[in-house]
């Protein structure tokens, strides 16, 4: 299973995720997230990164010519899509377009199904609260395209094991504190996650 680690503010944490055998890392462009970084530092720290990492930025509410400026400029490998868009706003960012589901109810998970997706719980912030989805909304269907994130730890996910998820996305639940990952954690994530 496929592993992004999201949230990354600074390079120590980029580069111990990679150790630790993350597959991806996400940084987060909205300025409302404690998780916040700007484009120049992100670049900074993807520059420094050894190559075959997904790097993936986190929009929020942003024009597709933003998103495609700043993704051109950090040499981003994804644009994780946090709004409402249509197909037609997909396509026109390429295949780094990979929109979100934030899902209120079961029928949710069924959008954009003949793309790799990342699904999440619907709260009203933006991703990182550590609320979890229930997992039975998944009974049935084909996860291979899926990217599960919302509240998953080390702890729990081995409940993942006979879904199929393309991979996982985690944030809050491998942090010391907003912003700042736990070593340890991360590589206890990493590791179940690969075991799956």
């Amino acid at each position: 299973m496929r592993v992004k680690i999201c949230g990354i503010t600074n390079y120590d944490d980029a580069i111990q995720a990679i150790e630790a055998g993350a597959d991806a890392l996400g940084f987060v462009f909205y300025r409302e997230s404690p998780r916040y970084i700007t484009p120049s530092d992100a670049k900074k720290i993807m520059d420094r990164l050894p190559p075959f990492i997904g790097r993936v930025g986190l929009f929020v509410n942003e024009g597709i010519d933003t998103i495609d400026t700043i993704s051109n400029y950090c040499d981003l490998t994804a644009s994780q899509i946090h709004f409402e868009v249509d197909e037609e706003a997909l396509d026109m960012l390429g295949g780094r377009a990979l929109p979100v589901i934030r899902a209120k109810e079961p029928k949710d998970i069924l959008q954009y199904p003949n793309r790799y997706r990342l699904v999440d719980v619907y709260c009203e912030g933006y991703g990182g609260s550590g609320k979890r989805l229930n997992l039975e909304w998944f009974n049935g269907i084909d996860c291979s395209k899926i990217i599960l994130a919302g509240g998953l730890t080390a702890e729990n996910l081995h409940e993942l094991k006979k879904y199929n998820f393309y991979g996982v996305d985690v944030s809050s639940g491998v942090e010391r504190i907003k912003g700042r990952k736990d070593h340890g954690k991360v590589i206890k994530f990493i590791k179940n996650a690969k075991s799956l």
